[in-house]
């Protein structure tokens, strides 16, 4: 069997080393495709990106087996685009465009759900900055188009509301303007009146939900959805920041099973295909009520170990399948460890960054604690607030991957690391 040439738009060095483990990983070579600086930082000027990963991609004396990609946005609208270009097997265009913006995918969601989508309406930022009729305080206010909560802001009066639109005004266009581009690259597609007019620099509003935050995660082949498990997100104590997603689920078992089934619904009535997906959900674990989040037309990658930790296999496998034409095949609790958690290491306030953890120090840490990896964010000299992909509240300085017997063994070996870890700050 020979080997397979797979371009990975913005491939980093943390998932080409979980990319070198999923199945038939000797028959696959994997090539960078643009850069993580040209896909997430600064301005997306997305036709550019499209015409200089066409260059490289014309510039490759092989045969091109896969274009793939597990980041959102321009990603996720990428691979599609550049699979039909090349004709290679690919995510369909309309149904991530359908995920993507968050205005269409709530009224998609509506015409399947009812009680699991909260009140929602458009909002004009360059509107009279009045909250619109029918959606409570308190609520959340977001671009129809962002990733990584960016620009999301959790308002509980008219006064936040309108400093909200303020500061999504100011930045709307980084992500919206080639949102749009992509728009109008969709040839054929229909968009509905509402959408249309709404465009790709309106913001959604939407009544704040309670309970505790959950997602699933599948993919769909030839239109077959499947979920291949349910993991939980908790934040941090009073705050909106995920301090970890955890795999399994430990939630009631009618719970995970009511969030497969509105996934499964969810993902039918949008036509995604092709595709890997995440279900963001909140969920009120004592009665049971499920409400949907937002959809996401890709798996995570920030659940890769965990999948490979709990079943054996990183997610990453079913992309690559996908990508190949080939219906994706997950094992299930085949894996070192019962459960396994992706932690984030954060800080609450801006900074520059005089130090951080050194190679030799992390290899120390892997070598004493077992089951662990650490990926360090920031990079020494940097501030905080200039880090891109960072949500309203907080910066991210490490993420912590943990596989353990139980969540008290997650969290001890959580706190081992982060005493390990020597980060130096100059305050503010």
């Amino acid at each position: 069997m020979g080997v397979t040439d797979i371009f990975v738009l913005g491939l980093d060095e943390p998932n080409r080393r979980t990319l070198g483990r999923v199945p038939g990983a000797e028959h696959y070579r994997f090539h960078p495709l643009l850069t993580i600086p040209d896909l997430q930082e600064g301005d997306l000027p997305i036709g550019d990106l499209i015409t200089k990963a066409i260059r490289e991609l014309d510039e490759f004396d092989g045969e091109i087996g896969a274009i793939v990609g597990y980041w959102d946005f321009p990603v996720s609208s990428m691979v599609p685009l550049l699979c039909r270009r090349y004709g290679l097997p690919g995510p369909e265009l309309t149904g991530v465009i359908k995920c993507e913006h968050k205005f269409w995918s709530r009224l998609e969601q509506r015409q399947v759900l009812d009680d699991e989508v909260p009140e929602f309406a458009l909002v004009d930022p360059d509107g009279d900055g009045h909250p619109p009729a029918g959606v409570k305080f308190p609520m959340w206010l977001k671009p129809v188009k962002s990733f990584s909560s960016e620009l999301a802001f959790k308002v509980r009066d008219e006064r936040e509301f309108a400093e909200a639109v303020e500061q999504i005004r100011l930045g709307i266009e980084r992500v919206g303007k080639p949102f749009q581009y992509v728009l109008d690259q969709a040839a054929g597609l229909r968009l509905p009146p509402e959408v249309e007019q709404a465009g790709a620099l309106s913001c959604l509003a939407e009544e704040a939900m309670s309970g505790v935050q959950a997602a699933t995660e599948g993919f769909v082949h030839d239109g077959e959805v499947v979920v291949n498990g349910v993991l939980d997100s908790i934040n941090y104590p009073d705050s909106s920041s995920f301090l970890r997603h955890q795999y399994p689920s430990q939630l009631p078992e009618r719970v995970v099973s009511r969030m497969t089934e509105v996934s499964e619904r969810v993902i039918s009535r949008i036509g995604l295909d092709n595709s890997t997906f995440s279900v963001e959900f909140f969920v009120e674990p004592d009665s049971g009520r499920v409400r949907v989040l937002e959809i996401n037309p890709r798996h995570s990658q920030s659940h890769a170990e965990l999948f490979e930790y709990v079943d054996g296999v990183p997610n990453h496998h079913c992309m690559v399948q996908l990508g190949l034409g080939r219906r994706p095949d997950m094992p299930r609790g085949e894996g070192r460890y019962p459960i396994a958690a992706k932690w984030y290491h954060r800080r609450f306030s801006d900074a520059v960054v005089r130090r951080v953890p050194t190679e030799q120090e992390i290899e120390r840490v892997r070598q004493e604690i077992p089951g662990v990896a650490v990926d360090v964010v920031p990079a020494a000299g940097q501030r905080l607030s200039d880090m891109d992909a960072q949500d309203s509240y907080s910066y991210e300085l490490a993420f912590v991957y943990v596989g353990a017997e139980n969540e008290a063994e997650l969290e001890r070996k959580y706190r081992r690391v982060t005493n390990a870890l020597n980060f130096e700050f100059e305050e503010e």
